[in-house]
């Protein structure tokens, strides 16, 4: 005779069976602050374990440990844990909870209602299938909300649902619901929304979560959990699209196999099919498709597998292997959506890098064409982005990457830009489409190059680049080395900062902004005089790192020596040739660096002048001597 343990095994074991051939749909929770996200996971995560249980017939012991009869106790229990988890680490990851029904499994990202952890609302709904909405009754649509949505739709979530929360607390008005459905339909349709549905709900006290609520029989519709049994998941949306697969790693043991492994983001493949690597644009055809478990006939979107090839061709991690018939296109600079999500601004002209699929450029962005007000949806002028800031920016790259539209194809038209100097991702963009410029513009070679130049003149080009406080000695230095190198018949040229700013940056002011695009148009200068095969001196207090970083690296290796100019404020204070600092001190000059604008010190500058302990002179001959040590003169 069998043992009632026994029989309870087997119907878990059925029910394991059963449980790998449902869908999966993931979803996101949203919303303004305290709109009752938590309460409603909790409560969908209670009500499917009792759903779990009644299946499994599950032993007395674990009935009365989630509470059969709905025992509000155990909710309460469980929405508290969830609250306390949002406290103690919402700043560092998206939560995800998983359950199952009968129908269907689960993964939910349970996103914070705060503004300042959009960036985490953000990469739940990167993956998301739909979205819970959750607004609450009493207060109806707040600014979060709208942001919440515009973000939802941007990032092209399909299906949304508004779940309007906290009916108990308006005595389940139908007028309520019926009002903030008006409100938000409105809005819904000046961004483009994807499909709607609006439920009535009390997170709480349960209505219209599993089942219809007896509090409010006006409402016909389904409740919440039967919505998200049904909602249609389309897993064949990427299989349909063109063939795409980012290498993220290159496999070569032996001369006799070389792979291409990677996750297919979308179309299906077999051997045999023309590929074409990009962004190169060689072609060949599929030899076979391996996988840990062996060799595939076909492979599909989400698979993770390696491709050989027929054909010798070079192709290396971050290239992006495409159907040959129909390619994703290749450029360098976009007009895109970028979601700023960092404290420090995002500046035109400052260096990031652009990671997309496998792939890491660098990159700047040249222009925001405007930035998007989330309530009312106007497009407003903008010079830089604030945190969560939203808006149209044309970006360039230092090199061309194969990608698709946004629209077309999320993960061949999305991007990530991290702080260079940091390593901290601080936005979030979508490709809209290359610029005419990407394709237009090409480089021209040129038969008399820098090493014929540098030739000429028996000198090995570089860029002297001083940096220091307003009044650390810069200017007084660099006008002394460059006496010191033409007296030896070399050729230099000095670029300096008030200089400067009487031609070629005359429109430029002294905002963060405009420091940075200040130093780009410098660094481009030097860069051009370098390739003339010049020695260049340039003297700018240029605060940033990120910028004396992106200056450097625009020329080759040993070509860039950064001098740092020690003083410290109250020196250079108490000198104030200029009488610049005095007038800082009393408000007539916003932005001065040292007062109420930052420096940032070189963390580890080739040569470093400290002009308390020294003349101009002997600070000319440390940097001359230096020179000579690296061979330059």
């Amino acid at each position: 005779m069998s043992h009632s343990s026994d029989l309870i095994s087997e119907d878990i074991i059925q029910y394991l069976q059963n449980h790998e051939q449902k869908g999966l749909l993931r979803c996101i929770t949203c919303g303004s602050v305290d709109d009752g996200k938590s309460t409603l996971i909790g409560r969908l995560l209670f009500e499917s374990q009792l759903l779990f249980e009644d299946q499994l017939q599950a032993v007395e012991a674990e009935s009365k440990k989630f509470g059969t009869q709905g025992d509000k106790t155990d909710l309460a229990l469980l929405v508290d844990g969830l609250a306390a988890e949002r406290e103690q680490g919402i700043t560092i990851d998206v939560a995800h909870r998983f359950f199952s029904t009968d129908k269907r499994k689960f993964i939910i990202a349970d996103t914070p209602g705060h503004e300042q952890y959009t960036r985490n609302m953000i990469t739940g709904a990167s993956t998301a299938d739909a979205a819970i909405l959750v607004v609450d009754a009493r207060y109806g649509i707040l600014s979060q909300t709208r942001r919440h949505s515009y973000l939802i739709s941007l990032i092209g979530v399909r299906h949304i649902v508004v779940a309007i929360n906290k009916m108990d607390l308006v005595n389940y008005s139908e007028d309520t619901f019926n009002t903030i459905v008006e409100e938000y339909s409105e809005f819904a349709k000046k961004i483009g929304t994807g499909q709607l549905t609006f439920i009535p709900i009390s997170a709480l006290a349960g209505d219209n979560i599993t089942k219809p609520g007896s509090n409010m029989p006006w409402y016909r519709g389904t409740p919440l959990m039967h919505y998200l049994e049904t909602v249609q998941i389309n897993d064949e949306h990427m299989q349909n699209a063109p063939f795409r697969m980012a290498v993220q790693w290159v496999n070569r043991p032996d001369l006799n196999f070389r792979g291409f492994a990677g996750q297919i983001a979308s179309g299906i493949v077999s051997p045999g099919d023309k590929i074409r690597a990009l962004p190169s644009g060689k072609e060949s055809t599929i030899d076979t498709i391996t996988t840990y478990n062996g060799d595939l006939d076909r492979a599909v979107a989400g698979q993770s597998v390696t491709l050989t090839l027929q054909d010798e061709i070079d192709i290396s991690r971050g290239d992006m292997i495409t159907s040959a018939s129909e390619p994703c296109a290749v450029g360098k600079q976009f007009q895109t959506t970028i979601i700023w999500m960092h404290e420090d601004p995002l500046l035109p002209g400052r260096n990031y890098l652009l990671q997309t699929s496998s792939k890491t450029v660098k990159a700047s962005v040249t222009e925001i064409r405007y930035e998007i007000n989330i309530n009312t949806l106007e497009h407003i002028a903008a010079k830089k982005l604030e945190l969560n800031g939203i808006g149209q920016c044309n970006i360039s790259l230092d090199q061309d990457i194969a990608f698709d539209p946004y629209t077309d194809n999320k993960d061949t038209g999305n991007f990530i830009l991290i702080d260079r100097m940091t390593n901290n991702t601080v936005g979030a963009g979508l490709i809209n489409f290359a610029l005419r410029r990407s394709t237009n513009i090409t480089k021209q070679h040129l038969d008399t190059d820098k090493q014929i130049r540098s030739e000429l003149k028996s000198q090995k080009p570089c860029i002297i680049w001083l940096t220091g406080l307003s009044g650390s000695g810069k200017s007084t230095i660099a006008n002394q080395v460059e006496k010191m190198l033409v007296a030896s018949g070399h050729h230099t040229y000095l670029l300096d900062g008030d200089n400067v700013r009487h031609g070629l940056n005359k429109d430029l002011g002294f905002t963060d902004q405009d420091r940075v695009e200040n130093i780009r148009r410098i660094s481009e200068v030097a860069k051009l005089m370098v390739d003339a095969g010049l020695i260049v001196l340039a003297a700018f207090i240029s605060p940033f790192r990120s910028e004396r970083l992106m200056a450097r690296e625009m020329v080759e290796d040993g070509e860039f020596i950064e001098v740092f100019i020690n003083t410290p404020l109250e020196v250079t204070e108490e000198r104030d040739v200029k009488g610049l600092y005095k007038k800082a001190r009393r408000g007539e000059l916003k932005n001065f660096t040292g007062i109420d604008s930052p420096y940032e010190e070189p963390a580890s500058p080739d040569c470093e002048i400290r002009t308390t302990t020294m003349t101009p002179v002997q600070a000319a001959e440390i940097i001359i001597n230096f020179l000579k040590d690296q061979k330059i003169i």
